[in-house]
């Protein structure tokens, strides 16, 4: 079984004032995964970011924070209004894959999952599991949950990656993002940036830039964060750049692409 995150900057315009599908690179990476579930039999889960449809408005009305009681119907139609874009989102997602045919399901984080300060402590996967044996691939995407703690907080996708591969104990983790991989620094910013074939802590990083400018889920360094943690548990991941052709199927087909691979080995 295969986790597969794309990122909401290769899905989306992120620094668009507008919710904004990139519907190309939707399209190109729709058939790339359907080549690859046609050339060999596997299970995939798929994970998306929010883009530009869900990190604006969580930015806007602050959920995650914490708040006065008065302010709780204000933040409470936050929450919806969030809920509600990213939602469209993951339609727009499932409409172009469904279209080049593949059997996807969408499965709301915000429907089976409940947080702690942020963290995930309550999902039940049994849904996962059932759809994924009768052939389905599931698509979770980053999400606006309950909070015992904040009443209220965003789930990153790469947070959903995390607790999805500590509990389906996948093959392979992939994320697919608008960059090679772990550079030392944004080498969007940074024409020196030293890329890294192998990541195994944060130590190595020089700054902790993102590599968009609204991402209120941590960017790259919250990526790592999280498989890092996976890596303590044993299970490797790797970072690719998704915006170039092709790098999709190969890395599904397990064939070489470049990218980083996250470890705590040697």
């Amino acid at each position: 079984m295969i986790i597969l995150k794309i990122g909401g900057s290769i899905l989306t315009n992120k620094d668009s004032k507008e919710s904004e599908v990139d519907a190309l690179s939707l399209k190109r990476i729709a058939s790339e995964i359907k080549a690859s579930m046609d050339a060999s039999a596997k299970q995939l889960v798929i994970v998306h970011g929010a883009g530009s449809f869900g990190h604006p408005p969580a930015k806007k009305h602050k959920i995650g924070e914490e708040f006065d009681e008065s302010q709780y119907p204000e933040k409470r139609l936050g929450f919806c209004e969030i809920q509600n874009e990213v939602k469209k989102l993951n339609m727009f997602i499932c409409e172009a894959f469904i279209e080049e045919g593949l059997p996807v399901i969408a499965v709301p984080a915000s429907g089976f999952i409940t947080a702690t300060n942020k963290r995930i402590t309550d999902g039940n996967l049994d849904l996962f599991k059932n759809y994924l044996k009768k052939g389905f691939i599931p698509v979770i995407y980053g999400d606006v949950v309950l909070d015992n703690d904040l009443e209220f907080c965003v789930i990153s996708g790469d947070q959903l990656i995390q607790y999805l591969a500590k509990n389906l104990t996948p093959d392979q983790v992939i994320l697919g993002t608008d960059v090679d991989g772990v550079y030392n620094k944004n080498p969007k910013t940074h024409d020196d940036a030293v890329f890294f074939d192998k990541f195994t802590s944060l130590e190595d990083l020089d700054t902790l830039e993102g590599t968009t400018n609204v991402d209120v889920t941590g960017g790259m360094v919250g990526k790592i964060k999280e498989l890092l943690y996976l890596a303590d548990l044993g299970i490797e991941s790797k970072i690719i750049n998704a915006e170039v052709e092709d790098n999709i199927f190969k890395v599904l087909e397990n064939k070489p692409v470049k990218g980083t691979i996250i470890s705590r080995g040697n």
